[in-house]
Order: structure tokens, then C-alpha cells, then sequence
């Protein structure tokens, strides 16, 4: 499961890299094929991301990739159902501590990169689509190939990524199960509560292993 998650981040990290301009929407293969290159050449250059700076991989992600989600679409695919029993405090709450964990998660894997190459399949669309799957293979040494396929919905800002099916497993998906299980557990008050305590956990490691 961390080579899945590792696979993930470091696709969504290559789609989303990149301003969108609202005069001039790039596609979105478009976009992905070129920022892959430079995207990779940090992650090769980059010494202190590689010995785990976390610090440093949290403002990239922050500066650079988080601009580019649709976190609300994610965060209410990954509720499911329950979404609609959320107050819209509940849902701001969601949001926020879902995005969060997927800061620390993505921090922690980035640094486990190990000059992965990606392949882009060729862009089935249409020039009305709104929504579009952007297909790709990420090949690793001494390992089989990894499908990767990027979710996107197109927006005033540009297109966003709102799920990533890496190995055939959807990202949203994959939290879905354990979100139904806490709101079972305890209602929507207690999701926010178990996201809350993950992401200060995973912070709290962090901050330990600086030390």
C-alpha cells in the first residue's frame, strides 16, 4: 500500500504542477507530459527532500500541488452517503482535515522516490468534455509497471484532479471504508475527530524524528 500511495502522490504531484491560467486552459495531458520532466529533476536534485526533509516537501506540496485538487469533490467521494448528514461546519471541518492528511501522507512518501519514470497514454476527449481521465504507466526499476489514472474535472481555474486510481485502487475510494466505519462509530463529529488525531499523530512523528 505505501508504493500505491508513493505511486499516487508523485503522479498527482506531475499533473498538477503548474499555474492555470483562466484565458488559456492547458490540456490536461498536455500539462502533465510537461511538467514531468522538471518535476523529476527536483526530486533527483534535491538532497534535502531526499534525506527526508519534511519540512521542505510540505511547503512544495502546499505551494505547487494543493492549488491544483478539488479537495471538496474528494472529501465528499471519500464520505460517500454521509456527506449529506454533514452541517456545512461539519463538511469545512472535513475538508480541511482531510486535505491536511493528505499533506502529512504525501510528505511522507515523497521522500521514498527512486527515479520512478512515467509514460502518458495517448488523451481520449472531447473538446466539450468537462471530465476526463488522463492514463498513464509508471515503470520502476526492478518492479512491473504501475497503471496510474488521473480523475480531472475541468473548472473556471482549470482542469483539477478530484481522484487518482493508482494499481486499479481509487485514492477516495480507498479512505471511504474507514470513514464509514468512524461514522458509524460515532457520527460525522467523530470523523472529524479521527482525522483530527491522525493528522496531530503523524505531525507529532515528524516533529520527534527531527529531533
Amino acid at each position: 500500500m505505501t508504493m500505491k500511495l508513493l505511486m499516487s502522490f508523485l503522479a498527482m504531484a506531475f499533473l498538477a504542477a503548474g499555474p492555470a491560467r483562466a484565458q488559456q486552459i492547458v490540456a490536461p495531458d498536455v500539462r502533465a507530459k510537461s511538467v514531468t520532466d522538471e518535476v523529476l529533476a527536483l526530486l533527483r536534485a534535491d538532497k534535502d527532500i531526499q534525506a527526508g526533509n519534511t519540512k521542505k516537501v510540505v511547503d512544495l506540496v502546499e505551494k505547487k500541488v494543493l492549488p491544483h485538487f478539488e479537495f471538496a469533490r474528494m472529501t465528499r467521494l471519500a464520505v460517500g452517503p454521509n456527506w449529506r448528514q454533514a452541517t456545512p461546519e461539519q463538511q469545512k471541518a472535513l475538508i480541511r482535515e482531510f486535505r491536511a492528511l493528505l499533506v502529512q501522507t504525501y510528505a511522507a512518501t515523497l521522500t521514498a522516490y527512486r527515479n520512478q519514470v512515467i509514460d502518458y497514454r495517448p488523451l481520449r476527449m472531447q473538446p466539450d468534455d468537462t471530465e476526463v481521465v488522463v492514463k498513464s504507466l509508471i515503470n520502476q526499476s526492478g518492479g512491473k509497471p504501475v497503471t496510474v489514472d488521473y480523475k480531472m474535472e475541468k473548472t473556471a481555474a482549470g482542469w483539477k484532479v478530484y481522484d487518482v486510481v493508482v494499481a486499479d485502487l481509487s485514492l477516495v475510494q480507498n479512505y471511504r471504508g474507514s470513514f464509514e466505519t468512524e461514522v458509524r462509530k460515532g457520527g460525522i463529529d467523530g470523523l472529524i475527530k479521527a482525522l483530527t488525531e491522525k493528522n496531530q499523530q503523524l505531525a507529532a512523528g515528524k516533529a520527534a524524528a527531527r529531533k
